[in-house]
C-alpha cells in the first residue's frame, strides 16, 4: 500500500480497494484529478522559484524542490508500504546527504485543512527521517489564494502519528479483505473515477442513496423504518412514510410522496408529471415572440468567467441549424470589453427572456451589471428576465434519474454532445490547456462544448412546453 491508498481510505474506504485492486477497464479517466496536479505543480513551481527536481538524484543534489521521489519501506507486522511525497521542500539542518534536510509539503484546494492532508504529512514524514537520517518536526501545507501562496506548518506530533499508524491498519485490513460496501455518503462520488462502476451495482441493488434529495441521514431514517431499497420506496405508502419522516417538519407529507414517486420513476424508467399548468403555459407565452439561451463556462477557484455562450432563437419553429449562436470570450479576465458585449447582446432584444439552467448565469450577470453601475431598478428588470429551467423542470416533472443537472437531462431527452464524454471540468481542464500552451485548438473544443450546451438547454425548453405547442 502506498500515500496514494492512504489519501483515498480517507475518502471512501471502496475507493482505496478500488484504486489497489480494481480492473483498470472500469476506471474512468477524472479531470478533476488531472486539473488537481496541474495546479499543485503550478503553486509547487512558484513557491520554489521554478527549481523543481526529480527523484534522489535531486536530494542528493539539494535542489530546492523535490517531486516524483518513492521511499519503500516496512511498517511493521510485514506490512509493505511505499511513500510518495507531493513535494519535499529544502531546510536548514542535517542529514545523511549535508547541511540539510527536507521537509513533506502537500497541496490543498480551497481553505479547509483535512484529515487527508495531516495524514498525508505524518505518513510522509515516518519513514522520510529514516530514509534522510534526520528529524521531522513539521509539514507543509501549500495553497492558492488570489494568485499568491498561502503556507500553514503542521506539526507532526505522537498523537498525530499514532492516529496514522491506526488508520495504516485499518487500511491494510481493507486491502486484503473483499470489495467494502458502497459508501451511503455519495456527494464526492461526482469527481471520482470510479462513479460509473459504483453507480451500476448501486442502481442494480436498489440504494436509497440513488433517489434524488434522499442523502446518507434520510437513508439512515428510512432503513431504521424499516425501507431498505428503492423497490420497498417505490411500493410504500406516501402517507405513512410521511408519518416517519418526521425531520422534514411541515413538507414532511410532500417529501414523502416526492421520494415515492420518484422511486417509482427510477425503477420504471417513465416521468411523473407534476399538475404544473401555469409554469409551462407562462414559459410559452414569454418565449413566443423570441429569446436567448444562456451558458457560461467558468474557472470558480479563479473567480474567472472565461466564455459567455448565447443562442439567438426567434422562435421555436426555425431550424437548429439556423440559429445563431455568439460565444463572448473573456481570456485575459479584463472584464471592460466582454462585459460590453454581453450588456450589447442583452439590449440588443430588450423584451427578449434569457433561459438558462441553474443559478450561476443570472448571479453572474447581476454581478455584471452592478460592476457597471447599473440602477437597482435596471438590475432589477433585467433579473427578471431571466428563466431558470433547472427550478421549472423539478416543479413540473419528475423524471427517472438519480441527479437533475443538464447533462442527465438532456441526455434522457436524446441530445447527444458532439465531443464524447464532456462535462463542465472537462471544459475547465482545456481552459488551463489553453492557458499553458496557447494552442487554439483547447478554444474550439470549449466553444463546440459550450454551443451544445445551450442546444441541450433548449431542448429542455421544448420538452417543458411540449403539450401547451400540440394544442396551439
Amino acid at each position: 500500500m502506498n500515500s496514494l491508498h492512504l489519501k483515498s481510505f480517507t475518502r471512501c474506504k471502496r475507493k482505496a480497494w478500488l484504486d489497489f485492486k480494481g480492473k483498470k477497464s472500469y476506471e474512468v479517466w477524472s479531470p478533476h484529478k488531472a486539473i488537481d496536479k496541474i495546479n499543485q505543480f503550478q503553486i509547487f513551481s512558484e513557491f520554489c522559484n521554478g527549481e523543481i527536481y526529480t527523484g534522489l538524484k535531486a536530494c542528493e543534489n539539494g535542489y530546492q524542490g523535490v517531486i516524483g521521489l518513492k521511499i519503500k519501506g516496512n511498517l511493521f507486522q510485514n506490512i509493505n508500504v511505499e511513500i510518495l511525497p507531493q513535494l519535499l521542500l529544502k531546510t536548514k539542518g542535517k542529514s545523511k546527504w549535508g547541511q540539510y534536510k527536507y521537509l513533506p509539503a502537500v497541496y490543498k484546494l480551497g481553505h479547509k485543512t483535512t484529515k487527508e492532508h495531516l495524514f498525508d504529512l505524518a505518513f510522509c514524514s515516518m519513514f522520510l527521517e529514516s530514509f534522510q537520517e534526520s528529524k521531522i518536526e513539521k509539514g507543509l501545507v501549500l495553497s492558492s489564494f488570489y494568485k499568491k501562496v498561502k503556507v500553514e506548518e503542521i506539526y507532526l506530533n505522537k498523537k498525530l502519528r499514532k492516529k496514522v499508524l491506526n488508520v495504516l491498519l485499518n487500511l491494510n485490513e481493507c486491502l486484503e479483505g473483499s470489495i467494502p460496501e458502497i459508501t451511503q455518503d455519495r456527494k464526492k462520488c461526482t469527481i471520482c473515477s470510479w462513479q460509473k462502476f459504483c453507480d451500476k451495482e448501486a442502481k442494480e441493488k436498489g440504494y436509497l442513496t440513488d433517489i434524488d434529495g434522499i442523502g446518507s441521514k434520510t437513508a439512515s431514517l428510512l432503513k431504521a423504518n424499516g425501507i431498505t431499497n428503492t423497490q420497498t420506496l417505490a411500493s410504500y405508502s406516501e402517507k405513512q412514510l410521511g408519518e416517519k419522516l418526521y425531520k422534514f417538519k411541515d413538507q414532511k407529507y410532500e417529501k414523502a410522496s416526492i421520494f415515492v414517486k420518484q422511486a417509482q420513476a427510477y425503477i420504471s424508467g417513465e416521468p411523473y408529471f407534476i399538475s404544473n399548468k401555469n409554469n409551462t403555459e407562462d414559459l410559452l407565452e414569454k418565449i413566443c415572440s423570441g429569446f436567448y439561451i444562456f451558458d457560461i463556462e467558468s474557472n470558480p477557484d479563479e473567480k474567472h468567467d472565461f466564455l459567455y455562450g448565447f443562442l439567438k432563437v426567434n422562435n421555436l419553429s426555425i431550424k437548429k441549424e439556423d440559429l445563431i449562436y455568439e460565444p463572448i470570450l473573456n481570456l485575459k479576465n479584463n472584464k471592460g470589453e466582454s462585459y460590453r458585449q454581453i450588456i450589447e447582446v442583452l439590449f440588443s432584444n430588450k423584451e427578449w427572456p434569457v433561459l438558462h439552467y441553474g443559478e450561476t448565469e443570472r448571479i453572474s450577470i447581476i454581478n455584471i451589471a452592478k460592476e457597471l453601475n447599473f440602477s437597482f431598478e435596471e438590475i432589477d428588470s433585467l433579473s427578471s428576465r431571466f428563466i431558470d429551467l433547472h427550478t421549472l423542470i423539478r416543479k413540473s416533472w419528475i423524471l427517472p434519474l438519480k441527479k437533475y443537472g443538464l447533462k442527465n437531462v438532456s441526455n434522457w431527452l436524446g441530445f447527444e454532445w458532439a465531443q464524447k464524454n464532456v462535462s463542465g471540468s472537462k471544459a475547465l481542464y482545456w481552459w488551463i490547456q489553453y492557458q499553458i500552451t496557447e494552442n487554439q485548438i483547447f478554444l474550439k473544443k470549449i466553444i463546440q462544448y459550450n454551443k451544445d450546451d445551450c442546444f441541450a438547454t433548449l431542448q429542455i425548453a421544448e420538452y417543458l412546453i411540449k403539450d401547451r405547442l400540440k394544442k396551439n
